[in-house]
């Protein structure tokens, strides 16, 4: 893959394998870049990303320094860290259980039945380590993750930000909670629009055609009421699509397929 240098790009490969093999390149490329520039590296993980297992492989394995990787999750729901429902049960199983990122570097949810204390106790967690220099506040004042990995529902939903929920308009929060999600469970936390824009790098992964719809009104400038929460992510480096050809099916012919 090449290496990025332009703030927006679009990459495209034929299946899912091909597509999770350019993104955990992608991210070994900013993993060493970046813990060269600052010795260490914060990936944020949302639901269902397919760095889950690729990152896990030969060679990619072997090549990163997990030790100055620092995990945070853009969105979660709200049960109990053991639940399967849980994001992060869905990396541990998947991932952070095959690779050895020291367990302080790992910071999932405190569970309580209460969204909203749960959202409170997670900025708050943040908070902490803006003050203890561990993150950097960006030129806004919200925290800056290296990387975010997001995916898009076929709504263009991205996190737990959803067309027709107020969260989705939150700029004063970090992390905010929904208590009413039009999928299960209803009730979960999530970054706010702030944070995910401030992060340096973005890579968007959608490789399902149920989402096509959402990627070609999203990168052709469609318009749409109310404009699709996945439209409104931006970076402050790179933002990066990663599809498949299902994902891509309705962009035309002429992007750039591999």
């Amino acid at each position: 893959m090449p290496v990025p240098t332009k703030n927006e790009q679009v990459v495209i490969y034929p299946t899912e394998d091909e597509v999770a093999l350019q993104v955990a390149t992608h991210v070994a490329y900013f993993s060493d870049k970046i813990i060269s520039e600052k010795g260490s590296f914060s990936v944020v993980l949302s639901g269902g990303t397919l760095i889950n297992s690729v990152l896990t492989e030969s060679p990619l394995q072997e090549t990163m320094d997990w030790s100055k990787w620092l995990i945070f999750w853009v969105d979660e729901r709200v049960v109990p860290l053991d639940d399967p429902q849980s994001n992060y049960l869905l990396a541990l199983n998947g991932f952070l259980s095959k690779v050895p990122i020291p367990k302080e570097n790992i910071y999932p949810i405190n569970y309580s039945p209460s969204a909203e204390t749960v959202a409170q106790d997670y900025e708050a967690q943040l908070r902490k380590l803006v003050a203890d220099k561990v993150l950097p506040l960006s030129s806004t004042g919200f925290p800056q993750f290296d990387l975010i990995l997001l995916g898009v529902g076929p709504d263009g939903h991205v996190a737990s930000l959803f067309p027709n929920r107020p969260q989705r308009y939150n700029k004063k929060d970090w992390v905010t909670f929904i208590e009413d999600a039009p999928k299960e469970p209803p009730k979960r936390i999530t970054f706010t629009f702030p944070v995910i824009n401030s992060a340096t790098c973005i890579a968007m992964v959608v490789t399902d055609e149920e989402e096509a719809d959402a990627v070609y009104i999203t990168l052709e400038h469609k318009p749409h009421l109310p404009p699709l929460p996945c439209s409104e992510v931006k970076a402050q480096l790179n933002l990066s699509w990663f599809l498949n050809w299902d994902a891509a099916s309705k962009l035309p012919s002429s992007t750039n397929k591999k």
